[in-house]
């Protein structure tokens, strides 16, 4: 009942913090409705067994998610071109990552560092083609392939983890 106003999916991009203070208070609260599970033996284990046995992601995971999903529907034209936000291919080929790459930006002010369109680029770009290639198929089919993916990372069930293979800063620093 709570995780859907913790993660609010589409303003997620919108909202979405950066410093490690910040995520650590929303995370508390999904923290505090796992001990209430009444399952007693979970209420013993740390937060991370908790959401190992219930399957269930870091609200970190979950943003990080929702935003690699904002960046599909962009750059596969699901929304108004005239509405969406503007994202610059990469002109350059490279044969590392997939074909969608996506033009990194250079930011001078932490408004601009932090911002959508700043964060997403490097994960976005560490994405395999067979994740981020979606010509016929639906966001859920690219979720499907992201999860499956990412499915050994840290993140998962670590909020203070990195994502590896990014070649970025650790996660909690700035989504």
């Amino acid at each position: 009942m709570v995780r859907p106003h913790l993660e609010y999916r589409y303003a997620n991009s919108v909202w979405c913090p950066y410093k490690k203070g910040d995520i650590e208070i929303i995370e508390k609260v999904q923290k505090r409705a796992t001990k209430l599970i009444l399952i007693m033996s979970l209420k013993k284990l740390s937060y991370i067994e908790r959401l190992k046995q219930l399957q269930l992601p870091t609200l970190n995971y979950r943003r990080l998610q929702g935003n690699m999903i904002e960046v599909l529907k962009i750059v596969h034209n699901y929304y108004n071109s005239e509405a969406a936000v503007k994202l610059n291919f990469n002109t350059f080929n490279t044969t590392i990552g997939n074909m969608y790459k996506l033009q990194k930006f250079m930011c001078h002010c932490k408004i601009r560092k932090y911002s959508f369109c700043a964060q997403v680029v490097t994960i976005w770009n560490s994405l395999p083609n067979g994740v981020v290639d979606v010509e016929a198929d639906t966001v859920n089919a690219f979720k499907y392939r992201l999860d499956k993916h990412w499915f050994n990372q840290d993140i998962l069930f670590n909020f203070n983890a990195d994502l590896t293979g990014t070649g970025s800063v650790p996660i909690c620093m700035w989504l």
